[in-house]
């Protein structure tokens, strides 16, 4: 009864307010508010409030997040480093000659004029370099997993600390207007008890497998594959392990590392959640059969524990490379009274609230019995329930869809530069970053070890169960 009026109260607040236009229909309460936002984004800012940023590893990330950052007011690229030259040079071309480009990022968290860094390289070099531009007094926005390594979390995290800079991870789902909605819904009742969480990414193409257009001129000259493969077991230069890195284990963390951690995030933000306690996984190598040594199907499965945020609860996930269904994704939050679906900026609410009458006759023992017990228990069965009773009960769906000019990312980099500017807290710190991406790290090693993980999502370590 106080979950079915939770939901009851949820439907009223948003039926009775502004907020029901973009619950129920496109958006249109909440398009007001990003538009004032959009608008400004265009305003100006002074040249003494400017924030200078660099980024570190200019591939398909590095060069989409320095876009996202310089439609932000009031920043400025400086500089890049990538270890491939034909990157530098695209840099040169793009964002002008002005800026500096180099193959060493230290030579660009050594500048005193520039405040923060992007870090966007191969996962291997996330913890080292995000350690690195901390104590040389950076802020920094890394993008996800955080670290490559379950071990480096806690590293990076008494970095930040000390260092007292502003550090966002890139997980821009956690700034989506989509899941901060979808919190507001299910916090407020709208699907009673959640009992399991059902996400999916799914793709059916080479380049969704990360078989990246290789360049032409991609040779141990102009990669500087000494310095990628630094602190490693040397070995002789292979172009896929530096363009395809994220098909091998020693560089990248897979599709958990790369796409369980997107709907981690999710997941954590709207149960409000510090992450699972026990984590399994499974997959194979099914069809993209390129050398690579990470699963292009996988499925994981993460126990949730009961906490004073939420119930317990199962999250199963899923990554397949080559589905039939072509790029597809979402998220389902299947709760006792209805099931909320999560696509992009926007979110689906079915409801269906179970019968209060337990059921007789249809497939039931029922039929088994004599002749006259059934008419006994029928009768019986009837006088106890109501007809109103003995129906399950819906309600017309409710959807939220943010305006189509919302951008998440641009929202992400927000965030961040505002934390770097006046110092107000970010959305995804590395303490949220560490805890979205050790369950998937965890999924990883379970995968290879064939094995069940225990987690401490609370202090943040792996578990010994003898």
């Amino acid at each position: 009864m106080k979950r079915s009026s939770s939901r009851r109260h949820f439907i009223q607040q948003m039926s009775g307010t502004a907020l029901a236009l973009a619950a129920t229909n496109s958006g249109l309460a909440f398009a007001s508010q990003w538009q004032n936002k959009v608008d400004g984004y265009s305003k100006k800012i002074s040249p003494n409030d400017k924030i200078r940023f660099a980024t570190i590893g200019m591939g398909i990330m590095g060069y989409n997040d320095t876009n996202t950052a310089l439609r932000v007011p009031g920043t400025e690229l400086v500089a890049v480093a990538d270890l491939y030259t034909g990157r530098l040079a695209r840099a040169k071309e793009k964002y002008g000659n002005s800026i500096q480009v180099t193959q060493n990022y230290q030579d660009i968290i050594s500048r005193k004029d520039i405040d923060a860094v992007i870090i966007a390289t191969a996962d291997l070099w996330h913890a080292r370099i995000s350690i690195d531009a901390l104590k040389a007094g950076k802020a920094v926005y890394c993008e996800k997993p955080m670290v490559h390594e379950i071990r480096e979390g806690l590293e990076v995290i008494d970095a930040w600390k000390k260092s007292n800079k502003t550090m966002q991870i890139g997980s821009q789902r956690v700034s989506s207007i989509g899941v901060i909605k979808a919190r507001e819904a299910i916090k407020g009742g709208a699907i009673g008890q959640l009992a399991m969480v059902v996400a999916n990414f799914d793709r059916q193409s080479a380049l969704g497998a990360w078989e990246y257009t290789m360049p032409a001129d991609a040779s141990a000259t102009t990669v500087d594959w000494k310095r990628y493969i630094a602190g490693m077991k040397d070995e002789p230069y292979d172009p896929k392990k530096f363009f395809w890195w994220r098909n091998y284990k020693a560089f990248g963390t897979g599709v958990a590392g790369d796409l369980f951690v997107h709907l981690i995030s999710g997941i954590n933000v709207i149960t409000d959640s510090k992450g699972p306690e026990k984590i399994y996984a499974s997959g194979q190598t099914c069809y993209w059969k390129d050398g690579r040594d990470v699963p292009d199907v996988m499925a994981g499965v993460m126990q949730y524990p009961k906490t004073a945020e939420h119930p317990e609860f199962q999250v199963m996930l899923r990554v397949d490379f080559i589905s039939g269904n072509s790029e597809s994704g979402g998220t389902q939050f299947i709760g006792s009274e209805g099931v909320l679906t999560l696509n992009g900026n926007g979110y689906t609410i079915r409801y269906h609230k179970m019968s209060k009458a337990p059921g007789i006759g249809g497939w039931d023992a029922l039929e088994t019995y004599p002749k006259k017990m059934q008419e006994e228990l029928l009768k019986s069965y009837n006088e106890k329930w109501s007809a109103a009773d003995q129906k399950d009960q819906s309600e017309p769906d409710t959807v939220f869809q943010a305006p189509d000019n919302y951008d998440e990312d641009l929202e992400h980099f927000g965030h961040f530069f505002e934390g770097v500017r006046v110092g107000t807290p970010v959305v995804e710190d590395p303490v949220f970053g560490f805890r979205a991406a050790a369950p998937c790290l965890a999924a990883n090693d379970s995968y290879f070890e064939n094995k069940i993980v225990n987690w401490d999502p609370v202090n943040m370590k792996l578990v010994t169960r003898l």
